[in-house]
């Protein structure tokens, strides 16, 4: 059964860490009591302690899956957790005693707003917040604290000339496999046929928060006023009037690309069991040929509008995770196959420069340099990749044989045919780069998101068998 989803492909290396997405995200959808520290977008500087507190250490928390004998399982299931993050893990939500300021009578000292804990009433000493750690990333305190930071062992140093950092933009995921759906009791959660967001119903939700344990990326926020979970809805106002979400418009770096893509809803469940090493290669081939007749055919038979998929034809998600093979999923190894994905930093691409500012070394002898860059491949395949490199390089290597592509055109003045065999290295064609450069250079079209349109509508197959709850 043919699918259409709409995600997203963020680029980190233009991520400069502003915070403008989470505060339009902030100001358009949580700036109700209850919903302080509901940042449903946020951003973190890695490697860092993320938001809410470790959200990546499972053996705490026991979001996602496990495969268990071939077959998934929730991990709090398996670990029999219970226990969502505690308010502390996020931050204690609080004001300031402005009437203070207005109020206190005329003294030689400047009055003062002291912070007062939102929930008793009470002063309080702030301790913690959503991007408490931000740019921190070289300190000794916080990098440490990163869950990822275990993979890299003894091989780095907190030494000032090594250390490195780059943010981490997050929302939900609107994964294919989501643990928050499985997890409820009440069927409250339900993830849309015709564009795969993932939503909660708020009439039907009692606050259990067993989505908020199961959900490995922790974007399922439990508002403390209503009793009830909530998350990010991905905009859907916006989507079905053909536009893209508010931190994709807003965002200053162009860092988020957003499209449509068709996928087989029959293999979720083969693809979410395979090893660690495999789950990005078996995701990407999840992942459907928009061009192919047959796959039209098939999507046309599930309902899906000629519309959707133009669209997919389109769509710089498309390009970028399957095509192109740049863009990685966040953590695969939780298994919901999520779908908002990432384009890994080079941060930066080479340094080495002879007196008259060209490189030193040929082509040949640039792209080895990759495990040289700053950014170790090995944590940023712990972050993007389940720990396979493999995976990680070889988005790298595209990124900097597209760079030394145009360089080879500017700087050497090469013709594009003579300059293309540096992308041909990579199975990359000059129409490929041209593109490309129109996408992660210029910026240009970086969304097509299909205007809404009336679909069947009915429970998603995967999502009706037995022992899965919608």
């Amino acid at each position: 059964m043919v699918r259409a989803q709409i995600s997203m492909v963020m680029v980190l290396d233009k991520c400069i860490g502003c915070h403008t997405c989470s505060i339009t995200c902030k100001h358009v959808w949580t700036n109700r009591e209850g919903q302080e520290y509901a940042w449903w977008n946020n951003v973190e500087t890695r490697p860092g302690v993320g938001y809410p507190h470790r959200w990546e250490d499972q053996e705490k928390y026991g979001g996602g899956w496990v495969a268990d004998n071939g077959k998934l399982k929730l991990r709090m299931e398996v670990m029999k957790k219970r226990d969502p993050p505690k308010m502390e893990d996020y931050y204690i939500p609080f004001d300031y005693d402005y009437d203070k300021l207005f109020d206190e009578n005329v003294q030689q000292e400047q009055p003062s707003a002291n912070p007062v804990n939102m929930i008793t009433g009470e002063r309080m000493d702030v301790k913690w917040g959503p991007n408490w750690d931000d740019d921190l990333a070289g300190g000794d305190i916080y990098a440490r604290m990163d869950p990822n930071w275990k993979v890299l062992e003894k091989e780095i140093t907190l030494n000032f000339k090594d250390v490195f950092m780059f943010y981490l933009p997050r929302i939900c995921n609107h994964c294919l496999n989501p643990a928050c759906l499985y997890a409820c009791p009440r069927k409250s959660i339900y993830k849309r046929e015709e564009d795969g967001v993932v939503l909660i119903d708020q009439n039907r939700c009692r606050g259990y928060r067993l989505c908020v344990t199961a959900c490995p990326y922790k974007k399922v926020y439990y508002n403390w006023k209503t009793g009830k979970s909530e998350k990010c809805i991905l905009c859907y106002p916006r989507l079905e009037t053909g536009q893209a979400t508010v931190c994709t418009v807003s965002c200053v770096g162009k860092v988020r690309y957003m499209g449509v893509v068709l996928y087989d809803e029959t293999r979720i469940e083969e693809v979410a069991n395979v090893p660690d090493d495999k789950l990005v290669e078996f995701q990407r081939s999840l992942i459907l040929d928009p061009f192919d007749p047959q796959v039209i055919r098939e999507a046309r038979e599930a309902g899906i509008p000629d519309n959707y998929i133009k669209a997919a034809q389109k769509s710089p998600v498309y390009y970028m995770f399957k095509k192109w093979e740049l863009a990685l999923p966040l953590h695969p190894e939780y298994r919901t196959l999520p779908m908002v994905f990432y384009v890994p930093p080079l941060n930066p691409v080479i340094t080495a420069l002879d007196r008259r500012g060209k490189y030193m070394a040929e082509y040949k002898n640039i792209l080895p340099t990759i495990d040289e860059l700053r950014v170790p491949i090995r944590y940023l395949a712990s972050l993007f990749s389940a720990g396979n490199e493999e995976e990680v390089r070889k988005s790298l290597k595209k990124l900097l044989a597209i760079r030394e592509y145009f360089r080879l055109i500017e700087v050497e003045g090469l013709s594009k045919m003579e300059a293309s065999k540096v992308l041909a290295d990579q199975g990359l064609s000059i129409e490929d780069a041209e593109l490309m450069y129109k996408w992660l250079a210029l910026g240009r079209e970086r969304w097509t998101i299909p205007t809404a349109q009336k679909v069947k509508v009915g429970r998603m197959s995967h999502m009706k068998k037995k022992g899965r709850r919608r």
